[in-house]
């Protein structure tokens, strides 16, 4: 009955929703990878408070560039989220509390912002939040379309509608699973698989009664946040110890990430792909080695692969410099491994700058988009 309630409430919100430039349509001559410049957080050396690397999806972008996989011109270009989009989650309440500096200085745990003017706050810190947020509601519609699809940056797991908390500002992750279930025809059931070292609790509290939602959430339950009310949202809960190393790990993984898709077959996969796993990272708490990374990676892109369900990977937490280099090799091994596709760079004869102009700016509708 609750479900049924759902779908109906679901394909009723398809026949009204704002205007968005997020769903632009993007050309089969792009690769379905979204970055954008502005990720990167750079403010007089402030960013440099917290462990996080907040130029780390820059350096990715470097390191395959560097591998010769992509160019600037055939990935897509993150759009920033403007508050009505937000607004498709976030209620308003707390759109406008975060025009408060120290509101902001608590939420990304850098305690020198309360005492700078809001507008630079929103300029500096908070647009490359909107800008990476964006990027991962463009890759869900572009992750349908093509079976796959990477933001390299996003992930803000500890983000509800109405909080936020741990670096994470915007509920991107919510966000991109509203979108689609509201835009996207034949999108009805979505499963999130958490594999960040922390839990992913806000994502967990929105989804919290949602059916239409299959949350599968693996971490080190001995670290922050501990949200024992979110907890009750994750239908397969894996709690991690004090230093889990390789073995033990993608045992883990591959049991219980096979064991989620079997258990629901989702019509699409938000894959939270956090390397606050890697071993002496100050934060996780886990001892998993890059390899170890890597292979995560690809045992949870073959298990959506071998069912024929789109995959969305966001990056999510990590919080040491070597972080970059094994995003970049993750996905270097991905495509080798033949799980996400080169067909996209072949470019049907285009010019480079004709491709680039084209990712860097669709135009507007698609044959999935409901209109």
């Amino acid at each position: 009955m609750l479900e049924n309630m759902s779908v109906k409430a679901d394909n009723e919100s398809k026949k009204r929703f704002h205007h968005t430039d997020l769903y632009a349509s993007i050309p089969p001559t792009c690769l379905p990878i979204v970055y954008h410049p502005d990720y990167n957080i750079t403010f007089m050396g402030l960013e440099k408070l917290h462990p996080f690397d907040s130029g780390k999806w820059g350096k990715v972008i470097h390191l395959l560039k560097e591998e010769q996989f992509i160019t600037d011109g055939n990935i897509v270009e993150a759009r920033e989220a403007t508050e009505e989009d937000l607004l498709v989650v976030h209620t308003k309440s707390y759109i406008n509390r975060l025009k408060w500096s120290f509101v902001v200085a608590t939420i990304t745990e850098i305690p020198p912002l309360l005492f700078l003017p809001n507008p630079l706050v929103q300029r500096k810190v908070l647009r490359p939040l909107r800008t990476q947020t964006g990027g991962t509601i463009m890759a869900g519609k572009l992750a349908v379309e093509r079976g796959w699809a990477i933001n390299v940056g996003g992930g803000f797991h500890h983000c509800s509608s109405d909080k936020g908390g741990g670096f994470c500002a915007y509920a991107d992750i919510t966000l991109a699973i509203r979108f689609l279930f509201e835009r996207v025809e034949g999108i009805s059931r979505a499963t999130i698989i958490d594999l960040d070292a922390h839990q992913g609790n806000g994502h967990e509290r929105d989804f919290l009664d949602d059916t239409r939602v299959f949350i599968m959430d693996m971490y080190n339950h001995n670290i922050y946040p501990g949200d024992l009310y979110a907890k009750r949202a994750i239908k397969r809960k894996v709690e991690l110890d004090w230093g889990t190393e390789d073995f033990e790990y993608l045992q883990k993984v591959e049991l219980h990430a096979g064991g989620a898709l079997n258990e629901v077959h989702p019509d699409i996969i938000v894959y939270n792909a956090g390397t606050d796993i890697l071993d002496g990272d100050p934060l996780g708490g886990l001892s998993i080695s890059p390899q170890g990374i890597v292979k995560r990676d690809e045992i949870v892109f073959r298990a959506a692969k071998q069912r024929g369900i789109p995959i969305l990977m966001v990056t999510s937490g990590g919080y040491q410099k070597k972080t970059a280099r094994i995003i970049a090799d993750s996905i270097l091994n991905l495509h080798q491994q033949g799980l996400i596709g080169p067909e996209a760079m072949e470019g049907e004869g285009l010019s480079s700058l004709a491709t680039h102009l084209m990712c860097s700016s669709g135009s507007a509708g698609s044959v999935h988009t409901v209109v």
